[in-house]
């Protein structure tokens, strides 16, 4: 990317280099998942080349925007993109088989209010400016659930902060977490954070909102007697 793409100038948040929040899992893409690429993504795809990112330019009007760090096979994120045509969706993913997943799934539901990034998510937001975003998704990210693990764990301070530069003002960062102790995690880190509330009250936890989808997995981690933890923080 050249030099005059790049949006991470000396006011934009640095990032250090090394300490990834992900892991690249190899898998070969099904024939749905490579069609929905080929078909999909000259329509849906962002490339971090394209350099800074303008939401309405990218969709042609002015909406509410969301954007879902992390969306797995994006079954969730197309559910609500095809709830909420009003609204304009952004999916992060760096996963090749999700984003085809994704894609797949959008066009078969004829979803077109979804565009989506195959990139780092800390990359992608160095091209996202300042108070365009309303609402931040990051449902069930990697736990890292070993404590020596902790460090490589999303939700962080400085990761929080730069999610306050995108957000506009009354803009929502909506975490969930099926293991309990990311969640306490997620709870110490952003009620610490500068220029947040909790929607539901200091430490406290929302209830399910009934936009978010309740998928397989998570019905699955019920069976298992996992419960699942909503937090919602609002820029101010």
């Amino acid at each position: 990317m050249s030099d005059t793409n790049q949006v991470g100038d000396a006011d934009k948040p640095q990032y250090r280099r090394g300490i990834k929040s992900f892991v690249i899992r190899a898998g070969r893409l099904t024939k749905g998942q490579q069609g929905g690429l080929d078909r999909q993504w000259p329509i849906m795809g962002l490339e971090l080349e394209q350099g800074e990112i303008d939401p309405p330019a990218v969709f042609g009007r002015d909406a509410h925007v969301v954007l879902e760090i992390g969306y797995g096979m994006g079954q969730s994120l197309v559910q609500m993109a095809a709830a909420a045509p009003e609204k304009d969706f952004i999916g992060v993913e760096v996963h090749l088989p999700g984003v085809g997943s994704l894609l797949n799934l959008a066009e078969e539901a004829g979803v077109t209010n979804l565009r989506t990034y195959k990139d780092d998510a800390i990359e992608v937001l160095k091209l996202i400016p300042d108070n365009s975003i309303d609402t931040v998704q990051l449902f069930f990210p990697d736990p890292w659930h070993k404590k020596k693990h902790h460090k490589r764990r999303i939700v962080q301070p400085e990761f929080a902060q730069t999610l306050r530069r995108i957000l506009k003002p009354g803009g929502v960062f909506h975490m969930a977490t099926d293991w309990e102790n990311y969640a306490e995690h997620m709870m110490e880190v952003m009620e610490a954070q500068e220029g947040y509330e909790n929607v539901a009250g200091k430490n406290e936890y929302v209830p399910r909102p009934e936009h978010r989808p309740y998928t397989r997995f998570e019905k699955r981690g019920e069976n298992k007697g996992h419960g699942v933890w909503d937090l919602m923080f609002r820029k101010v």
